[in-house]
């Protein structure tokens, strides 16, 4: 059946040729130890005249890639020993990282790097294996799904047709790949929608199903939402829960970018009642949209994985009355460094996993989640900084190659011999050091490595720090991510003029929560929550005119952007 007939852009980092044992990978599962709501509802009918407790779970990404190519046509094959806790719950969903077809040819990928191109496909069987597992519905809506174009597409649409899964996120015209999957459990009317917002690799049709289009994947990647709000507005009109399974965000970043929250903020006003997704590879922060009731989980990680190079995943359970989430339990594993099925952890391992996963919402924007927030926990100890390292070198070889043709560009005022690349510590919103990089002028390299280390003695939370070359070059991608960052030899926006960044004299910091307020708009499109300094002035991230941030610069000559007539909350610069 297909309900509306999510990256591995780069996997770039694994082998494929590793060796499976069916029988070791895929035996009869093992139960899952018991987290604080597995087992049986309370109120499994619902009182008189109330909606039952159901029980949602939510796994990351699955593909069968490497040794594991196979295994979807074991007929006794299942996705391991987390399989119970997808089984148990009255709806299971998981993300299909291949395109689930048997036919077609690879289609064009022309807007990724050459070395990141990548064609997966899993056959018919794999809905076989989803539902011995316990899964219900499946998203093919991601940059995989379309991997075989047209005719890859449409047989993904015959193969949902007859199958014992739910097909999400795809169909034969735009319509139907914005549908969502209907179901009435135990008098709940449940709608379950998908979309690829991750980055686009090609501009072939089949990725961005529009109206008369023919087949493709549902999209909102891009700031072009508007036909997933208007299906969710449309299913919130009828349907008591409204799901979405999104395959969105940076790879390797365990924060969301600016992007994801926009788009998860729209989702929860069109009527959203719990929103998750992948697509970075890595665990992001889950917690309710702050003002609302709309469950957000960024970032599910990778779950049924050719290798474990980021081992860590789990199940996300929720327990829901109505379109209220009651509960959010995380129930964790580890995926094995030669990959495979994710093995359940327990004990203390357990407890730390589960303790790890809930911290990472301090670089989101969410309130505590319901068991969270129910709890009331005392706020766990600062963990204990170590010393603040930096160091100051030349552009090397590589950095260079990198910056040729993204922030190096023709006409730049400053050569390379005349930037220094800076690697500093710095505080993450967890509290945790982390280290981070940045280009400077030369001239000015030990007065910002002065400030940095000023505000990590200060624990002042920076949500990340590349280079700009991590995104391109693209101002607006990085400040999207919430990037900080100094030079770009870019003109200011809205203007033909160089940026104080071209000269490597300025640097931005916690771009979504300090955005720049124009009267063309605000920058990020994202940081237009933060626009009202007084409302978020509690948000540690925050830059006010008597912050630790603004002394800091103002002590080594530095001036601030916020104070412009179109404040640049983000912007210090040397006059």
């Amino acid at each position: 059946m297909l309900a509306g007939a999510l990256l591995l852009s780069a996997c770039s980092d694994g082998s494929r040729d590793s060796e499976a044992d069916p029988e070791r990978i895929a035996a009869t599962p093992t139960p899952v130890t018991a987290g604080a709501d597995e087992g049986t509802d309370d109120d499994p009918e619902g009182a008189a005249g109330d909606p039952a407790t159901l029980t949602l779970a939510f796994a990351g990404d699955v593909h069968f890639e490497g040794g594991f190519t196979g295994l979807p046509r074991w007929d006794r094959a299942t996705l391991g020993p987390m399989s119970p806790t997808l089984r148990d719950a009255d709806l299971a969903m998981v993300n299909l990282e291949a395109a689930l077809t048997d036919a077609g040819e690879p289609t064009r990928k022309e807007r990724e790097v050459p070395g990141n191109r990548y064609w997966f496909r899993s056959p018919p069987s794999t809905l076989d294996l989803l539902d011995r597992s316990g899964v219900d519905v499946v998203t093919v809506a991601n940059n995989h799904g379309a991997d075989y174009g047209v005719a890859g597409l449409r047989r993904t649409v015959e193969i949902a047709d007859d199958g014992p899964v739910a097909v999400v996120g795809a169909g034969r015209d735009a319509a139907a790949a914005f549908a969502p999957y209907r179901t009435t459990i135990r008098g709940t009317d449940v709608a379950v929608l998908a979309a690829d917002a991750s980055p686009g690799e090609s501009a072939d049709p089949v990725w961005t199903a529009r109206p008369g289009t023919g087949p493709g994947l549902a999209s909102a990647r891009g700031g072009d939402d508007a036909q997933l709000v208007a299906a969710v507005r449309e299913a919130a009109a009828v349907d008591d829960l409204v799901v979405v399974y999104l395959h969105w965000g940076e790879e390797g970043e365990t924060c969301p970018t600016g992007g994801q929250e926009a788009l998860a903020q729209a989702l929860a006003e069109a009527g959203a009642d719990v929103v998750v997704g992948t697509h970075a590879h890595r665990l992001q922060g889950a917690g309710t949209v702050a003002g609302g009731s709309t469950y957000v989980a960024y970032g599910l990680g990778n779950f049924f994985w050719y290798h474990g190079r980021e081992e860590s995943t789990g199940v996300l359970r929720l327990r829901v009355r109505g379109d209220e989430v009651l509960t959010d339990t995380w129930v964790p594993g580890r995926i094995r460094p030669a990959g495979g099925n994710p093995q359940p952890l327990t004990g203390r391992e357990r407890s730390a996993a589960e303790a790890e996963f809930r911290g990472l919402r301090s670089c989101t924007s969410l309130a505590p989640g319901p068991t969270e927030a129910a709890a009331l926990p005392e706020p766990a100890p600062a963990p204990e900084l170590p010393e603040f390292e930096s160091q100051v070198r030349p552009i090397g070889a590589a950095l260079a190659a990198r910056m040729r043709g993204t922030s190096i560009r023709p006409g730049c005022p400053v050569p390379l011999a005349d930037l220094r690349h800076l690697t500093v510590s710095y505080v993450d919103p967890t509290g945790r050091a982390r280290t981070g990089g940045m280009v400077v002028a030369a001239d000015v390299a030990d007065d910002v490595v002065t400030v940095l280390g000023r505000l990590y003695d200060a624990r002042y939370p920076i949500a990340r720090m590349r280079t700009i070359e991590a995104y391109g070059g693209d101002d607006d991608r990085s400040m999207a991510a919430g990037n900080s960052s100094a030079f770009n030899c870019r003109t200011v926006a809205g203007s033909t003029s160089l940026s104080d960044h071209a000269y490597g004299r300025a640097v931005d910091l916690n771009p979504v929560q300090n955005p720049y307020v124009t009267a063309a708009g605000v920058l990020p499109p994202a940081g237009a929550r933060w626009v009202d300094r007084a409302a978020v002035a509690d948000d540690p991230r925050v830059i006010t005119a008597d912050s630790v941030v603004v002394r800091a610069f103002a002590e080594v000559g530095w001036e601030w952007g916020g104070t412009w007539s179109e404040p640049d909350y983000q912007h210090f610069y040397a006059p």
